[in-house]
């Protein structure tokens, strides 16, 4: 038997503050209404708080999204609450696109972040995610971001800090 894993490797063994991506087989875009969006936006939110995920930021795009999210004491209940994401999104776009059946979502990718400084930072992407892939020039006008809430929600302190730090050097996966 063959054990070598055909996708990411999901290393949940500690609770703490995880990044995570995923996108659209074959990066279709198909949530490329403000419909489609606020359904699979409204949907990863009240899904991670069902499983007692904290989403500290999220960005939700037409063929992918990020999220930082605080796991419960327990994070392997991450594949299941995606696979349920993935599920109830996937059968949504699919009725609205007369396509029972066909295959929405790819595979996901999840980082431990440890270190506070690589947080501040995956806190900065996140929130211009939309801004990185030429959709707006401010993140907050971007209705299916957290960078909006963040910059009211957060003392100004800490919005400048995070916004502070470069994103160039960031390696993370965002192919689309």
């Amino acid at each position: 038997m063959n054990n070598w894993p055909h996708a990411p490797p999901h290393m949940l063994e500690k609770s703490g503050i995880y990044m995570v991506t995923c996108g659209t087989y074959q990066k279709l875009h198909h949530f490329k209404s403000p419909q489609r969006l606020q359904f699979l936006c409204d949907t990863l939110t009240t899904l991670a708080s069902e499983a007692g995920w904290t989403l500290h930021a999220w960005a939700v795009l037409s063929n992918h999204y990020h999220f930082i999210g605080q796991s419960p004491v327990d994070p392997k209940n991450l594949a299941t609450w995606l696979a349920k994401l993935h599920r109830v999104c996937a059968i949504h776009v699919n009725q609205l696109d007369s396509s029972p059946g066909r295959q929405v979502w790819h595979q996901f990718w999840d980082s431990h972040i440890t270190i506070h400084t690589s947080y501040l930072a995956r806190l900065h992407y996140v929130h211009q995610n939309p801004v990185k892939h030429g959709i707006v020039v401010d993140a907050a006008q971007y209705p299916w971001c957290s960078a909006a809430a963040f910059e009211i929600q957060a003392s100004k302190a800490f919005v400048k800090t995070v916004y502070s730090f470069k994103l160039d050097k960031l390696n993370i996966y965002d192919q689309f």
